[in-house]
Parts: structure tokens; sequence; C-alpha cells
């Protein structure tokens, strides 16, 4: 694995750490509205509650 791959993949690892967070822990699988502008507020509200919770 070249450098710039081990990087790629170490910065992706996070960010699949923190989408299953997300799903587990703030809502994120359990999706009881419909439509595009609806989820996305659901999933910011999920979103805003993971900044909140791990703020330094």
């Amino acid at each position: 694995m070249s450098p710039a791959e081990a990087i790629r993949y170490n910065e992706r690892s996070t960010v699949e750490r923190v989408n299953g967070r997300l799903k587990k822990e703030f809502g994120g699988r359990d999706v009881m509205v419909r439509g595009h502008e609806k989820v996305k507020l659901h999933l910011m509200f999920g979103v805003i509650a993971f900044v909140t919770v791990h703020r330094q």
C-alpha cells in the first residue's frame, strides 16, 4: 500500500466509525419520515447530537 493509500484508508476508517455511531446511537437507522428534506433534517439532528456529545 502506498503512503497516499494508507492515509486515505485511515481517513475512510474514521468516517465509517462516525457513520456507524450515527446509525447506532443517534437514530440514523430508524428513520420514520419520507422525503429527501425530512430525512436530511432527521439525520442532521443526529449529527448535531453527535457533535454536542463529543465536543471537547
